[in-house]
C-alpha cells in the first residue's frame, strides 16, 4: 500500500498535472487532442480547481480537476473534468479518496449536482461509478465545438 495524501493543487503542480493529463489522453486513445500547456494553465487557473494525490517524496500520482457550473434545471453544480491515477497506483482507493474530496467540495459549496463523464468502453471506471451510486445516462451525447 502506497502512502499518500490529498491536497489542493498549486501552480507548482501544473507540470505534473499536465503530464497526468497526457497519460490519461493516451489511455483514452486520443493523445493528439491535448493542446493545453503549463503556461496556459497558469494563465487560466482562475477557471478550475484541482486536487492532487502526492507521495511523501513529492511525486504526484493522481489528480482530480473540476470547476463550478450552473445547470438551469438544478442550479449551482460542480463538474469533474478529469480524475486520473497512475496505473501503478490503481486499486489502492486513491481514486475513491480523490472523488470523496471532490464530493466534499461540492457539498461545502452548496452544489446541487456533481457531474462527470466516462467513456462507454471504460468498464472499470463505469463499475467504480456505479458502485458509488452514480446515475449513468446513456441518452445524452456530447457536443463539442472547437
Amino acid at each position: 500500500m502506497t502512502y499518500y495524501h490529498i491536497r489542493p493543487a498549486t501552480e507548482q503542480d501544473f507540470e505534473a498535472i499536465l503530464g497526468l493529463i497526457k497519460e490519461l489522453a493516451l489511455f483514452e486513445k486520443a493523445p493528439e487532442k491535448v493542446t493545453n500547456t503549463v503556461e496556459q494553465m497558469k494563465a487560466e487557473q482562475d477557471y478550475f480547481q484541482a486536487l492532487v494525490a502526492e507521495k511523501p517524496d513529492g511525486e504526484i500520482i493522481g489528480f482530480a480537476l473540476f470547476y463550478f457550473v450552473y445547470y438551469t434545471w438544478v442550479g449551482k453544480s460542480l463538474y469533474l473534468d478529469d480524475l486520473y491515477v497512475k496505473e501503478a497506483y490503481r486499486g489502492q482507493k486513491i481514486g475513491s479518496k480523490l472523488l470523496d474530496k471532490v464530493i466534499e467540495t461540492g457539498r461545502e459549496n452548496n452544489c446541487k449536482r456533481i457531474r462527470w463523464q466516462v467513456l462507454n468502453w471504460n468498464k472499470p471506471a463505469i463499475d467504480f461509478y456505479k458502485k458509488l451510486g452514480a446515475d449513468l445516462d446513456d441518452e445524452w451525447l456530447n457536443c463539442d465545438l472547437e
